[in-house]
């Protein structure tokens, strides 16, 4: 994840964000092809919860694409600020919606990383900007789509839900990005690759996670690229 938002922000300086998430998808797809095929091929893609996939995938398309704006428009370390209270819409989620129980050592965590964050990044936020708004919008609807798919986990493969994730958030951005079109720079197909890949394979790791422990549990982990970031 914090490989991709080194790689969205040199994309972004370019092009549109519309065409960098489509050019993140639909590289992003044909990486996965490989683990498609050793996975039982296109067959074993198929799920019997498709309305969920694309709620999940709508949701975070949103949210991706609010977050991929909102670096057009604030620093990355205000970004990540905002963008860590997450975990707190996620355990609020997970607790009413998968019954997942919220224990003082988790809480602890959630806390302990927020307060961690504000230490770090407070003396850099100034008043409201637009931005802020935007990235605190991302932040619920990553929350939200942190919670989807813990729940499809319980159903479907990891590599069925990134398989899905890839090919309706292709489809949902084919037309934004062809009508704001440039031709990327050759300087800059390294970065394009590179967010392909880190876009295709952060959420591969996350929904693998999801498979072993509860959101409460893996949300609050995400906090380690507070100090990466700064490093």
């Amino acid at each position: 994840f914090l490989v991709m938002s080194v790689a969205g922000r040199a994309t972004t300086a370019e092009l549109n964000v519309f065409q960098v998430l489509e050019l993140r998808s639909v590289i992003g797809f044909f990486i996965l092809l490989p683990l498609v095929m050793t996975s039982g091929g296109f067959a074993a893609m198929r799920t019997r919860r498709p309305v969920a996939h694309i709620a999940r995938n709508v949701i975070h398309y949103t949210g991706q694409a609010a977050w991929l704006y909102a670096l057009t428009l604030i620093p990355l370390a205000v970004l990540i600020s905002i963008e860590f209270t997450t975990p707190i819409w996620t355990a609020i989620l997970a607790v009413t919606f998968l019954g997942e129980r919220l224990s003082r050592p988790k809480l602890a965590a959630v806390v302990l990383g927020l307060i961690g964050v504000v230490v770090i990044v407070r003396p850099g936020v100034g008043s409201v900007d637009p931005g802020h708004l935007v990235v605190l919008g991302a932040a619920v609807c990553f929350g939200i789509s942190v919670v989807m798919v813990k729940s499809l986990t319980r159903t479907d493969s990891v590599v069925r839900i990134i398989f899905w994730m890839l090919v309706i958030q292709s489809a949902l951005g084919l037309i934004p990005a062809v009508y704001v079109w440039r031709t990327p720079s050759l300087e800059l197909w390294p970065w394009i690759l590179l967010i392909a890949f880190t876009g295709m394979s952060s959420h591969f790791c996350m929904a693998r996670a999801l498979t072993y422990a509860d959101a409460t549990v893996i949300s609050p982990m995400d906090f380690l690229r507070v100090p990466l970031s700064a490093l």
